[in-house]
């Protein structure tokens, strides 16, 4: 296993939206593997593939002891709201913001080896599929801000000058990245955005 660069914005595979995963074998395997080592590394909630530089349909997850990896997701989300929590993501370091999610989500999909998969969540849980999901799709959680929040986010992004500092700051990831989702981060002294109420673990 290895633990990998995670890209930040402004590196055009977050843009893209990834390919459905065709082949499965000791390569899938590996990216697995590795996905889940770097998501423990930064002590991560979620981590989806593209944010480390492969345009593949794969994330994993870790929330509140549900842990696991799912290929080629598929999302069927509640018709309702959950209240809105703050989100970071590991591609956009030290900034959080409130994002609306759909209170619950059915994820469906294969693991490493092709077989099914299918897993329920609420709240954190779903809140964590959505984000990763989003990422396959090329959005970021900024993408959903409206108003305000996402006048202050676009200002933020802009003022750290993301697209002059990936490399120093893939460079020192662990150190850098702090978390997303919520946690230390978001609230501190000098913190973009608004403190938060609740927040989540870290995730992609």
């Amino acid at each position: 296993m290895a633990i990998l660069n995670i890209r930040i914005i402004g590196d055009p595979v977050l843009r893209t939206v990834a390919d459905p995963v065709t082949e499965f074998g000791p390569e899938l395997a590996k990216l697995v593997a590795d996905m889940t080592e770097t998501m423990e590394d930064v002590d991560g909630a979620g981590l989806a593939a593209p944010q480390i530089g492969v345009s593949k349909r794969v994330f994993t997850y870790r929330i509140d002891g549900v842990e696991g990896h799912i290929i080629n997701p598929v999302l069927e989300n509640s018709d309702d709201y959950q209240p809105d929590h703050v989100e970071g993501c590991l591609s956009i370091p030290g900034l959080g913001f409130p994002v609306r999610r759909f209170r619950a989500t059915r994820v469906s999909g294969v693991d490493m080896h092709g077989d099914p998969v299918s897993i329920e969540g609420e709240g954190m849980l779903a809140r964590c599929f959505q984000h990763e999901n989003d990422h396959l799709d090329g959005v970021l959680y900024t993408d959903r801000l409206e108003g305000e929040d996402r006048k202050a986010a676009l200002r933020s992004i802009r003022n750290a000058n993301y697209d002059s500092v990936t490399e120093r700051t893939t460079a020192k990831r662990a150190k850098t990245v702090g978390s997303s989702f919520g946690g230390a981060s978001f609230g501190g002294p000098g913190a973009p955005g608004p403190t938060p109420g609740s927040s989540f673990g870290n995730a992609g």
